[in-house]
């Protein structure tokens, strides 16, 4: 999806990248900030029986489970569904409707192939914020990142630019992971010394 929409895709097929994009991100944002609230809403009766001190404790382990799971300690294995968002979408509907149709699904985290747990931490976290508001803003932080993932298509003008960009992302594959395990890491961390303290 990352290579369909670029400035070069979309004006391919006679949208505006900048149209599609804006449309991505408000889908991934609202997707998200409603998975947010949603989970936050759950997670009231939850965090009314427990204190906050014990919902870190229970987001510090859900979260060492998690990476346990993405480094494949013992053999485990993230689950996930093996669908991806529908590439007929970008010949059969205007930019405006795949922008916001893609980054709902993307916004909703697990719809699509999930590759870290900290998809499932992140929602994890609003529903242990005992708020549909906290767990809101969680979930639209979420949605922002995803929408971050297509920012790259805009310098994409000429075939040579998607090759380049294809090449670069490969490359910069396994840094990302690292940067997600070390994000992972730290927050367990973080986590650990607010129960600690």
């Amino acid at each position: 999806m990352l290579g369909s929409i670029t400035w070069l895709g979309e004006s391919g097929r006679n949208a505006r990248w900048w149209v599609t994009v804006t449309w991505f991100g408000a889908g991934a944002v609202v997707a998200g900030a409603l998975v947010g609230w949603l989970m936050g809403w759950l997670g009231m009766a939850l965090t009314g029986a427990v204190g906050s001190r014990q919902a870190a404790l229970a987001l510090a382990l859900l979260a060492a489970a998690g990476l346990a799971v993405d480094l494949r300690l013992g053999g485990l294995q993230l689950p996930t569904v093996r669908r991806q968002v529908d590439d007929c979408w970008l010949a059969r509907y205007r930019g405006w409707v795949y922008g916001v149709g893609f980054g709902f699904q993307l916004g909703l985290g697990v719809v699509t192939v999930v590759t870290t747990s900290a998809v499932y931490v992140a929602f994890a976290a609003a529903a242990l914020s005992g708020s549909p508001a906290a767990g809101a803003l969680i979930g639209a932080a979420f949605g922002a990142v995803r929408w971050l993932s297509v920012l790259p298509g805009g310098r994409v003008r000429a075939p040579a630019d998607l090759v380049r960009m294809d090449g670069r992302l490969r490359r910069w594959e396994p840094v990302g992971r690292r940067v997600t395990l070390a994000g992972q890491i730290a927050a367990v961390v973080v986590l650990a010394v607010v129960v600690v303290a």
